[in-house]
């Protein structure tokens, strides 16, 4: 398992309404974010965290360590074999 990069330089607070809904308002650090972008993309989980710390932040960030396999070349498809007359359908 590789070791988890961490978004040190955000604030993830949620906000829970009267009514039950819920939204998550989110600040980073742009810098910070570039440095770990990829092909100018950047893929981040946000997880909740047990509980919220003593800034009131509810959740934690880090880098999505997932890796896409490059893709193959397709295969070239084979011959298909000639209909057989005998089968009515």
């Amino acid at each position: 398992m590789t070791e988890k990069t961490y978004i040190n330089k955000c604030s993830l607070k949620e906000k829970v309404f009267e009514n039950g809904s819920r939204v998550l308002n989110c600040a980073f650090n742009i810098e910070e974010l570039s440095s770990h972008a990829k092909d100018g993309w950047i893929r981040l989980v946000i997880a909740p965290r047990r509980s919220p710390n003593e800034k009131g932040y509810t959740h934690y960030c880090y880098k999505d360590s997932f890796e896409p396999k490059p893709r193959e070349e397709p295969r070239e498809t084979q011959e298909k074999p000639a209909k057989d007359e005998t089968i009515p359908f």
